[in-house]
């Protein structure tokens, strides 16, 4: 973001992990990045075919913490008749933020880097390191900081920690920003944001909530910013189908009827 710019966010959170389990020795962790991966990529291609309703609220505070401009958007992610995914604008009034300004990176942030996913082929872009094991939620996880190795420009990437469950060896959890390679003289700043996840059909764990509450250090001042992002009611897509009742009838040979006019 820029002063006039905006996405991401979030307070530093708290992470202590114990000693002993950096020094555990019956942990692969080049393993269990190789099976997570994989399932972080069914993930990938399962949520393509799922609809939801996702839910933006960005919040401008003063130095005393009260609120000032505010920027909200509801989009339901649909499918057209065609098949085709796509994002209908159900709710959008007009932003009253006077100090931050949206930019297409924080747009991309939105999309791809706080609902993050770490497929196999996304693997090779990231350093990937172990920290160790903790819990969340009492959910047992792997713990690795991630940040990209080289960035190209025009694209954007995670860069901070990820929590992967123990037993599903899915993601449940990111704390991080959005990175990527700006423009010379941009002033361009990405809050840090924290994402959960939910199991939600019994087998991936779908992003559900995300939330900032941070402050940007533009070259124009301080701006703390607040946002929360909710993604709900996922339901899977069914294709149509075209259904047919009794036997198909060969027009060339179906019964001539009197014209109703001519009676």
């Amino acid at each position: 973001m820029r002063r006039f710019v905006l996405f991401g966010l979030f307070a530093l959170a708290s992470f202590a992990l114990r000693a002993a389990d950096n020094a555990t020795t019956d942990v692969n962790p080049d393993e269990i990045i190789r099976k997570f991966a994989a399932k972080e990529a069914e993930f990938a291609q399962a949520r393509g075919n799922y609809t939801y309703r996702q839910t933006v609220k960005i919040q401008e505070l003063d130095p005393a913490g009260n609120p000032g401009g505010k920027y909200e958007l509801v989009e339901d992610i649909i499918f057209s008749p065609e098949g085709q995914r796509t994002e209908k604008v159900v709710f959008a009034p007009v932003s009253t933020l006077r100090n931050l300004i949206l930019t297409p990176e924080d747009e991309q942030d939105l999309r791809n880097v706080q609902p993050f996913v770490l497929t196999t082929n996304e693997i090779p872009e990231y350093d990937i390191q172990y920290l160790g094991r903790q819990k969340v939620d009492e959910i047992g996880c792997y713990v690795f900081a991630v940040k990209p190795k080289k960035m190209v420009q025009g694209k954007r990437y995670f860069e901070g920690q990820i929590w992967v469950d123990d037993r599903d060896l899915q993601i449940v959890k990111t704390y991080g920003k959005g990175v990527g390679l700006l423009k010379k003289g941009s002033d361009n700043q990405f809050p840090k944001f924290e994402t959960y996840r939910e199991q939600i059909d019994g087998k991936y764990w779908f992003p559900t909530y995300t939330r900032a509450d941070d402050t940007l250090h533009f070259q124009t001042g301080p701006q703390r910013i607040r946002m929360i992002v909710k993604y709900e009611n996922y339901k899977r897509f069914a294709g149509r189908s075209t259904i047919q009742f009794g036997e198909v009838v060969d027009e060339g040979n179906k019964p001539k009827q009197d014209d109703p006019k001519k009676k």
